[in-house]
């Protein structure tokens, strides 16, 4: 009796192909349960350390009918709940909110400029805002990451609370 047969069989009953599977299968299983490898993320990987940030950020155009109320809000609750890129990152402290007042480049008779109060009804209902939020974040060697997402100027953060969500845009982080 042969070894292989003219159908690729081995002793005449097992194909080669069908061999070949079963082994493939065999050895991921093996290598799933016997070698799993390292587990969490590649930022977690090398002793990184926690550390409290400051995080500015500049919210504009905030359509809202009490802006002072907002801010009333948020100094009472003192925490608000971030969301970075999609991926909810969880509560933060509110270290404080600044309302920023809207003016207007008002053109003087000599020549000269000067900021005025926008006194047009519809920008009553618009709000600029200064706020500034502290946590703690992982340090990498690419800065500061809060849950799974870099922190860094520019990147959009999206504050939610019970009354409230809208997005802000960072203009500052500072490490402890």
């Amino acid at each position: 009796m042969k070894i292989l047969d003219r159908q690729g069989r081995l002793f005449g009953k097992i194909s080669i192909l069908d061999l070949g599977a079963a082994l493939v299968i065999l050895l991921v299983v093996i290598g799933i349960f016997f070698f799993p490898g390292t587990s969490g993320s590649v930022a977690q990987i090398g002793g990184v350390t926690t550390k409290p940030v400051e995080v500015d950020l500049i919210v504009r155009g905030l359509s809202v009918r009490d802006p002072e109320a907002l801010v009333r809000e948020f100094q009472e609750k003192g925490k608000t709940n971030v969301i970075i890129r999609n991926q909810p990152y969880g509560q933060v402290d509110v270290k404080s909110v600044q309302l920023l007042t809207r003016t207007l480049a008002v053109p003087q008779p000599d020549g000269s400029v000067k900021a005025l109060p926008d006194p047009r009804q519809e920008e009553s209902f618009s709000a600029n805002l200064l706020m500034t939020l502290g946590g703690n974040a992982r340090m990498t060697d690419d800065g500061p990451v809060l849950g799974n997402s870099k922190v860094k100027i520019g990147t959009p953060m999206e504050l939610e609370g019970t009354t409230y969500s809208f997005n802000a845009s960072v203009i500052d982080v500072r490490i402890k």
